[in-house]
């Protein structure tokens, strides 16, 4: 029997449900409950992907380093805020340069920087909908989102 693919399980959460939900992932439960789960990717790409998409909504240099939520999980993270308004800000936006589809640019972007095992389209799809649980996320009932990724 082979080992299971490494993935990256992103979601909005509160940090309780987060924790839950890691200790799950954790004890081997993979199974999937309405996150964006990204095959063969770690923290790393998830990071990587932010500083690109931070540089297409001209944000580059601010903080996209993912965050380590609790000790009882090292495998669970906290995707910063400066991240997640710029991942929000893809879906709507428009530069004054006429650059094209930013969603586009970042999937093509990120499959060129990344030794990813998806092509371009998939990966639009994934960060097309990274950009869309962003944008979900509800301060006000204190939800993050968070990316727990397998070893």
């Amino acid at each position: 029997m082979s080992a299971p693919s490494p993935f990256a399980e992103i979601f909005v959460s509160t940090h309780a449900d987060a924790l839950a939900r890691a200790a799950q992932l954790d004890g081997g439960d993979a199974e999937d409950t309405g996150g964006l789960r990204i095959p063969g990717v770690s923290d790393y790409e998830i990071e990587q992907l932010g500083s690109l998409v931070g540089t297409a909504v001209h944000a580059p240099g601010a903080d996209y380093e993912l965050t380590m939520v609790d000790v009882s999980s090292d495998s669970l993270l906290a995707v910063p805020s400066t991240m997640v308004r710029a991942l929000a800000d893809l879906l709507v936006y428009e530069s004054e340069e006429e650059e094209g589809n930013a969603v586009e640019r970042v999937a093509a972007a990120w499959v060129d920087q990344e030794d990813l095992p998806f092509d371009a389209r998939e990966a639009y799809d994934y960060v097309e909908q990274l950009a869309k649980l962003a944008a979900d996320v509800d301060d006000s009932s204190r939800q993050e989102l968070f990316v727990w990724a397998s070893s």
